[in-house]
């Protein structure tokens, strides 16, 4: 067992550079097919993240070939989305299909800091309080990374901040939404297509142990306006839930909102039907690039995913599945080429469209006609009175068809992103 090590690493053979769940799970999948791996991160475990804290079926799935599903069983378990707008309250189970028929939510602190302590416990080094800053080129490729540890205050002064690189031969880029690391090597994030904007708190409330996630579909202002987004109340089984609410936007119709005042007023609304009591607690606000509206997310050795490939659904803000997906993915695929990683600029924007492209691209679609100021009040409620439309509705949105799925329902929504790829002027990861 590996874990922290108070001795800097100088060099590896892959440095995976952010320890959420996209790195962590690289960094796991890695050390456990016997490859020299550090896992550094810029903050120091545990620590907190802007998140919904929702973990849907498909990340279910991946936290249990992790070897998780135990863990996770012991937090609490929900059986599906109960969604409330227009008049209507539907309780939508989760599709089920190839997928598990549960989801669950953990607070972010300790979900990552456990599928950090994970990827330790299988063979990767930790480098924690190490903010990635620059790299060292070798041509093409990048040599080493130039990390920043800022120095313990001293009489109320702060000391100078500690610089070293850690060199390797294959970098993971996992720094998250705004992907500092990713910058540097090039990553331009695209704000033609949609994107969004989310606020996060806890609370305390008796619905804490509630089989159901909350989504409240009909999201208004204070003025009765409704909203391109949404506002949720997940469970966490812990006497809090987790308060939040997202809207959408586009370059064309920026979003003119206030997102803490927005969840506060949002909080206050619920209190009755979901029992909230006392202050917020740890509200966050953040951006969220989504659906792949970046570009450059791969290099001569190196790659981007999670968060910082854009890799977050359109339609819900979930990221952690993709995340954990995209970590397995990378890991498998730096295996398979070898340490010279040759093709990976390539291989790994084709494998990020062949997965993700087709979905993300109509997803990316629907959600920018959400922007539209009329299009939510004139069919969200026709869509609210029909449980059929809003299975399905729940399937596609929350990214529950697979790969190996054969059915109707997933043979549309394929047949749909085909047509939506094709006429995209920026398909995604482009």
């Amino acid at each position: 067992m590996s874990s922290t090590t108070p001795t800097l690493p100088t060099e590896t053979d892959v440095l995976v550079v952010g320890a959420g769940p996209a790195g962590s799970a690289a960094a796991a999948w890695l050390a456990r097919a016997g490859v020299e791996v550090v896992l550094a991160d810029a903050a120091t475990y545990p620590r907190d993240k802007t998140c919904g804290d929702g973990l849907t079926p498909r990340a279910v799935h991946e936290l249990s070939r992790l070897g998780l599903e135990d863990w996770l069983r012991a937090h609490t378990v929900n059986q599906g989305l109960r969604a409330h707008g227009f008049g209507q309250v539907l309780h939508l189970p989760w599709p089920g299909g190839n997928l598990p028929t549960w989801g669950s939510a953990v607070a972010r602190t300790e979900l990552d800091d456990h599928l950090r302590t994970t990827a330790l416990k299988s063979g990767a080094i930790g480098v924690e309080d190490a903010r990635a800053v620059d790299v060292r080129w070798d041509g093409a490729r990048v040599a080493a990374v130039v990390f920043e540890r800022r120095g313990p205050r001293v009489d109320g002064a702060r000391a100078a901040t500690q610089r070293f690189e850690i060199a390797c031969r294959r970098l993971v880029v996992a720094d998250g939404v705004r992907s500092p690391l990713g910058k540097v090597l090039g990553r331009e994030w695209h704000r033609d297509t949609v994107y969004g904007v989310a606020g996060r708190s806890y609370v305390t409330s008796t619905m804490t142990d509630d089989p159901w996630i909350s989504s409240h579909l009909e999201l208004r202002d204070e003025k009765g306006a409704v909203l391109s987004g949404y506002g949720w109340i997940f469970p966490l089984g812990t006497g809090e839930v987790n308060v939040g609410v997202g809207t959408l936007a586009t370059a064309k119709r920026p979003a003119d909102i206030a997102i803490k005042p927005l969840m506060q007023f949002y909080a206050d609304q619920r209190k009755e039907d979901f029992g909230l009591s006392g202050e917020l607690r740890m509200p966050t606000s953040a951006l969220l690039p989504m659906g792949g509206a970046v570009s450059g997310v791969a290099g001569a050795n190196w790659a981007l995913i999670g968060d910082a490939a854009g890799c977050v659904n359109p339609l819900n803000g979930e990221g952690i599945d993709y995340g954990l997906e995209t970590g397995r993915m990378v890991a498998d695929l730096l295996v398979e080429l070898g340490p010279g990683a040759a093709g990976l600029s390539t291989r790994w924007p084709e494998l990020l469209r062949e997965h993700y492209g087709e979905a993300f691209s109509m997803a990316r679609r629907l959600a920018g006609l959400v922007t539209v100021p009329w299009v939510l009040p004139r069919f969200g409620p026709a869509g609210m009175r029909s449980d059929l439309l809003m299975t399905l509705a729940l399937r596609w949105m929350g990214n529950l068809v697979t790969d190996e799925d054969r059915d109707t329902a997933a043979r549309v929504w394929r047949w749909a992103g085909r047509r939506s790829l094709a006429v995209d002027a920026r398909p995604p990861f482009s």
